[in-house]
């Protein structure tokens, strides 16, 4: 189904996902913006796109929404799939191509909404070509076509439109969108964690209340981004931090929380 939808005073687009494209992806809320048509129809709904944006003023696409997308050749070998574009481009490739399916030596693999961020999440810059990328043909299969276990990654990056994304969700998507997963690494969100450390140390001795909501929060985005990068949640390890001291017994001593020794 195609969506044709309305941001006030902004514009007006088409999608096939309201969720992905207006909210996660421009930030706009569902009270933000409207539906004015749907329909299974492309050529109606490119149509109808031009002659809304000519009769609400806004600036019309040079191109009709039909003729934007070409159905992505996906080179398989043995060990790879290699897209043919860069990285930066690939996360809007994959959306406009969902159902597209090809061929490997693990079987038949499909893009999917569910399967899009773990994509984006893995995929590698080829060394010979920097418009092109790839995946491992194997870690994808075992992320979501083996049928032998559940995957920890289809859980982790389902971005189905029946989940509400976490705000932890929501800054996987941030980071992922700038390139922190593909170009940074743990070193880097290490060294930013302890200048984010250095700001709230500066806030608490100030009693500068703004400074400090916002030192931790910046410092949760960092800790959210070096979990990821290291192969965890920031979600796994919360859970795994508190059932560790959930039964811990001790005392306070000098505003301090002393565990007990055994």
């Amino acid at each position: 189904m195609y969506y044709l939808y309305h941001i006030p005073g902004k514009k007006i687009g088409v999608t096939r996902d309201l969720n992905t494209r207006v909210t996660l992806m421009q930030g706009y809320k569902e009270n933000e913006y409207e539906v004015l048509e749907q329909s299974d129809d492309i050529d109606y709904i490119s149509d109808r796109e031009i002659e809304l944006q000519k009769s609400y003023g806004y600036k019309v696409d040079r191109k009709l929404y039909k003729n934007l997308f070409n159905k992505m050749k996906i080179n398989a070998t043995q060990q790879t799939s290699t897209f043919p574009c860069p990285v930066n481009k690939l996360k809007g490739q994959l959306h406009d191509n969902i159902g597209l399916t090809w061929h490997t030596e693990f079987g038949q693999f499909e893009i999917t909404k569910r399967n899009i961020l773990w994509i984006m999440a893995n995929v590698k810059e080829s060394m010979y070509n920097d418009k092109r990328c790839y995946i491992y043909n194997k870690a994808f299969y075992e992320a979501f076509f083996n049928p032998y276990h559940e995957s920890k990654a289809e859980l982790k990056y389902d971005t189905s439109v029946d989940k509400v994304p976490t705000r932890f969700d929501l800054i996987r998507i941030w980071a992922e969108d700038r390139g922190l997963y593909n170009k940074g690494n743990s070193h880097t969100q290490y060294v930013k964690l302890q200048e984010e450390a250095g700001e709230l140390a500066q806030a608490i001795l100030k009693q500068d209340k703004p400074e400090i909501q916002d030192a931790i929060g910046d410092m949760v985005v960092v800790l959210t981004n070096l979990a990821h990068l290291e192969g965890f949640t920031i979600e796994d390890c919360i859970d795994s931090a508190y059932t560790e001291i959930s039964t811990r017994k001790g005392k306070m001593l000098n505003g301090t929380f002393v565990k007990e020794t055994v």
